[in-house]
């Protein structure tokens, strides 16, 4: 009778030992301390821009607020070195979100150019955004009114490695000039490009960014500016050479200009880290595009799902590639 007693309290025991487990493990959700079903989603989010007197910071804030809106997630722009410094610091989990020139996303992805070498493998795009002119700024009394006059002339061309780095040298090598042996390179942000031409201490700079331009127009408030063009023939044999170019033209009126400048153009695009999750990059997705009408700034106009993909040159993150798949249908 006592080991018949025994025998049901033994079976009780591990009915109990079980019931207790299970009941741990539906309070947490997660089975036996797995940690696999919880989200993988960040507590924060950092969109990395560029200079603040360039045209992706002042984008970057109005993305930040829109993403923490539909997410939930606090997210912030970052000031950064912009596209090249950018690219690199995605792949080494120093952002989540960053914007970029095409151009510079696909040397990046392929590892050429400033990334020889160095393939960047954790990086995949979310969408375009809108044109980045190639600007060659100088002041109308400067008496450079063609890209052969900056012979020998102090020119600002970015830092090396940026994307306004790679503007200018491959616009220079179209008009015959090189960066090393034909101009007195100076490597500036846009501020101090704005700054050094004001003191007379630079005559020209390239500043590749969505017009307008804060920098530049700053510096037309007190000095006049001019706006080196690019002929058409020029632009056909660059497009040629870096298919990435656009024919785009800096409007009449903007920094004064009295007349429509001809330029060329790369675009600015969004990229995202590839690890984010689908729901969570979908959500960043519509965030942006879905609310571009919230956008203040004048390249918002630009800024659409329908053309989102136009350009990208490199893979696409799927839950961006779901979103504008859902909303161009």
């Amino acid at each position: 009778m006592k080991k018949r007693q025994m025998k049901w309290l033994a079976v009780l025991s591990i009915f109990l030992i079980l019931f207790l487990a299970a009941c741990g493990t539906d309070e947490s959700g997660s089975g036996s301390g797995d940690d696999s079903g919880k989200s993988k989603d960040p507590k924060f989010l950092s969109i990395l821009t560029g200079g603040t007197q360039g045209t992706y910071y002042p984008l970057g804030g109005t993305f930040a607020e829109l993403v923490s809106e539909e997410t939930g997630i606090k997210t912030t722009a970052e000031v950064s070195q912009a596209s090249a410094a950018n690219m690199t610091a995605l792949q080494e989990e120093e952002g989540d979100i960053a914007f970029v020139q095409t151009d510079i996303a696909y040397y990046g992805t392929e590892g050429t150019e400033m990334f020889e070498g160095n393939k960047l493998d954790t990086v995949v795009a979310l969408g375009a955004l809108y044109p980045e002119t190639v600007q060659l700024v100088t002041l109308a009394d400067s008496g450079i009114n063609s890209f052969e006059d900056l012979k020998g002339k102090k020119v600002s061309v970015g830092a090396p490695g940026s994307g306004t780095y790679a503007n200018a040298e491959q616009l220079l090598e179209i008009h015959g000039l090189s960066i090393e042996d034909d101009i007195q390179a100076q490597n500036l942000d846009f501020g101090e490009s704005t700054d050094g031409l004001s003191t007379g201490q630079i005559q020209a700079a390239f500043i590749t960014a969505g017009y307008p331009t804060s920098a530049v127009e700053a510096l037309n408030a007190t000095n006049k500016v001019n706006i080196i063009p690019v002929s058409e023939d020029k632009a056909k044999e660059l497009i040629e050479k870096y298919p990435y170019y656009a024919v785009d033209a800096v409007p009449k009126g903007t920094y004064g200009l009295a007349d429509e400048v001809p330029a060329v153009s790369v675009l600015a695009m969004l990229a995202v880290k590839k690890d984010l999750s689908e729901d969570l990059v979908y959500k960043i997705t519509k965030g942006i595009y879905g609310n571009t009408d919230k956008i203040s700034h004048a390249k918002g106009e630009f800024i659409k799902a329908e053309t989102a993909l136009d350009g990208i040159g490199i893979d696409v993150h799927p839950g961006a590639q779901k979103y504008f798949d859902e909303v161009n249908k």
